[in-house]
């Protein structure tokens, strides 16, 4: 179990080895069940089921985004559920064996409205996973340790996520792309297994929903209670925030699935779904240094300068991927989502943490933002199918390569550095006692 001992106004824990061994496994197996299919989803439908079925870009953008807009709309409660249960390892477990059993049904089904169903029950239970991973981690490490840590379980995150390519890339080319659904199946075992790890009584609760000491013991002696929601909204930088999160998802979530599109004409149904592991598994090794990095320099450099990285490296992404249709050319083009992904992945809960410090609604801002980067990401699916379908692949790697320029002038512009910030909090009285004020690293 965690001991915790106080050094001013921050927790110090030390976590016991099988936490933390529990923290490293969970990211690792969980990683590819968290999202669901993913791009494997688009490779199937329109590989597999094809256009005889009625399944082709737009369609399968169609599917994508409704499965998106119904996680979007999980994920506020998903974070509000996440700060006010203790029961974080029996939710991190449904929901895993929710998004694997909505998985697993799709190839006996081929109902458009039976897919979208499906794929919609993976998309709510997938809302759970961030704001749990991240709370549990919290609740574990502390705040003193936490940007650290996160960096850990990214690295942990992107190296299941390149194994698993490896693994659905290499079988692929013997079994078909049916092999990602019996190793989702697998890994989902695997992570309930990983999630035993941790034990329940090493998860402080208080400090998972981000309060700090002060407030911890405020509110054991009764005279203060967690900011109420409104503090979300007061907040205009974690307003900002949720804005640049769907600007980055908008832009970057289509662009993977549309190069497994594209791959897909290409290099034909049965090499389509080896290439898009080796996009992937490409990406998530560059992923796991990246992540290591940010979680260990985030405070030395600042969110802001990692966080316009990723802005940049995303639009350039984009513009690449308009020079040649080479299918190993497009794949070295994907090293790049490392860099980008690696950094907003490892970054997003960190500067939510910054924005939300002790006013004890850490998993539900978490939520909120994600709500946000949701519907980026489900709009992305569609936006990115339209064009296609009637531009070409080319116009639409531009379109997304524009809006992640948006982004960047946006942070650039308008976004403070967050190390330091001071959020508004409101005690039991309803006054104000902190300002709204970033503070300098």
């Amino acid at each position: 179990m965690s001991e915790p001992h106080v050094t001013g106004d921050d927790v110090v824990r030390t976590p016991s080895a099988r936490s933390l061994r529990g923290l490293d496994a969970l990211n690792f197996f969980l990683a590819d069940v968290r999202d669901g299919l993913g791009p494997y989803l688009a490779i199937y439908l329109i590989a597999v089921r094809g256009p005889d079925q009625g399944w082709n870009e737009a369609t399968t953008g169609l599917v994508m985004t409704i499965a998106g807009i119904a996680g979007l709309i999980a994920q506020t409660p998903a974070g509000a559920l996440i700060d006010r249960t203790s029961s974080k390892r029996a939710i991190v477990i449904a929901g895993a064996i929710a998004v694997t059993v909505s998985c697993l049904i799709l190839p006996f089904i081929s109902n458009f409205y039976l897919v979208a169903a499906t794929q919609s029950v993976a998309g709510i239970a997938g809302a759970i996973f961030p704001p749990a991973l991240a709370a549990i981690t919290l609740g574990v490490v502390g705040p003193k340790l936490f940007s650290k840590r996160i960096g850990r379980n990214e690295g942990f995150n992107h190296a299941g996520n390149a194994t698993s390519a490896a693994i659905a890339g290499g079988t692929a080319y013997f079994f078909g792309p049916i092999v990602v659904f019996w190793l989702m199946a697998v890994l989902a075992a695997l992570s309930i297994g990983a999630m035993l790890m941790v034990p329940a009584d090493a998860i402080d609760d208080d400090l998972a929903r981000g309060l700090d000491q002060t407030q911890v013991q405020a509110k054991e002696a009764g005279e203060d209670e967690p900011s109420g929601l409104s503090i979300l909204f007061k907040n205009k930088y974690l307003m900002l925030f949720a804005v640049l999160a769907a600007l980055f998802h908008l832009s970057n979530a289509a662009m993977l699935t549309s190069v497994g599109q594209l791959l897909t004409k290409l290099s034909g149904k049965d090499n389509a779904t080896s290439l898009i592991a080796i996009c992937i598994v490409a990406a998530q090794f560059v992923m796991v240094p990246v992540a290591v990095f940010v979680g260990a320099k985030a405070d030395a450099i600042g969110r802001k300068p990692m966080f316009l990285a990723a802005f940049g490296v995303l639009a350039i992404r984009g513009v690449l991927y308009t020079v040649s249709d080479i299918p190993f050319y497009l794949v070295g083009v994907q090293l790049l989502d490392g860099i980008g992904a690696g950094i907003y992945g490892a970054l997003f809960p960190i500067v939510v943490a910054d924005l939300t410090r002790g006013t004890g609604r850490f998993n539900v801002s978490q939520g909120a933002v994600a709500t946000a980067q949701s519907l980026g990401a489900a709009l992305s699916a569609t936006l990115a199918g339209v064009i296609i379908v009637s531009a070409g692949y080319s116009t639409a790697f531009l379109v997304l390569a524009g809006i992640a320029a948006l982004g960047f002038a946006l942070y650039l512009f308008a976004m403070p550095e967050t190390y330091g910030y001071e959020p508004e909090r409101t005690g039991s009285a309803g006054g104000s006692r902190d300002s709204v004020t970033p503070v300098a690293a």
